[in-house]
């Protein structure tokens, strides 16, 4: 056999052993302390985990079973892309990621739908839901928001006070950052007998929001009290304005 079809050969048996490459081998590409994946199938191309988890603050997200298809092309500008979807029970995420390192990701077209009960990891207070997110795009650089715009809603929001559970209502956050400006974010209420309308704004690890909470009928007491610990009546309602840093 000539030396080219020697090289024809050993070319196509590159090809065949990168296209059937395992699914496992996505661990090599992802940061290991943030994401955790177990029970592979599939190729690395086009894959699926039964197991997922991705660190969020000081725990983990559980995203469940994941499918994925990658962008062999990506992998030549070393930002690896990815089309993913997952369920895990009523908990449904999907959308392109770029994973460019550590702390930096570009979210494309990305849903998400959560508990609420998933913000007592960073939170102490007991809330009930449930949490959407509608991103057109969204780029993490050093893990804060360099650039993006959409929308997050709280739907059919509750609180689980000391007396029972009191329903608050639907709301819904709509973001924009233009790149290294400050992204400002508009609450309004969709629906309920508790209204909050105000902003929210973050720039680099600084944060400053100013909401207002009013009801048109009587407020329940406890929820009355919890409020008069962190706002200011006022005669509209109840004014929250806090700021800080990440």
């Amino acid at each position: 056999m000539s030396r080219f079809s020697w090289g024809v050969v050993l070319v196509l048996l590159c090809i065949s052993l990168v296209v059937s490459a395992p699914a496992r081998l996505l661990n090599l590409l992802l940061p290991a302390d943030q994401v955790l994946m177990q029970g592979f199938g599939g190729t690395l191309w086009r894959g699926n985990a039964s197991r997922t988890l991705v660190r969020a603050g000081p725990g983990y997200l559980h995203l469940g079973a994941v499918r994925w298809s990658l962008d062999p092309r990506s992998l030549l500008l070393l930002a690896p892309r990815l089309t993913l979807s997952s369920v895990w029970g009523s908990q449904v995420i999907s959308g392109d990621l770029v994973l460019r390192g550590p702390q930096e990701l570009d979210l494309y077209e990305f849903e998400a739908v959560v508990a609420a009960d998933l913000l007592r990891q960073f939170v102490p207070v007991a809330l009930t839901g449930t949490l959407s997110a509608q991103l057109d795009n969204l780029q993490l650089r050093n893990g804060l928001p360099h650039s993006g715009a959409g929308r997050l809603v709280w739907q059919n929001g509750g609180w689980e006070s000391p007396g029972g559970s009191l329903p608050l209502g639907t709301y819904a956050l709509d973001f924009h950052q233009v790149a290294e400006e400050i992204l400002r974010g508009e609450v309004v209420t969709v629906a309920g007998p508790v209204a909050a309308t105000g902003t929210v704004e973050l720039h680099d690890r600084n944060y400053r929001v100013d909401i207002l909470v009013s009801s048109q009928v009587a407020m329940d007491a406890q929820l009355q009290q919890a409020l008069s610990l962190i706002a200011v009546v006022e005669p509209g309602g109840y004014r929250i304005v806090f700021d800080g840093e990440l």
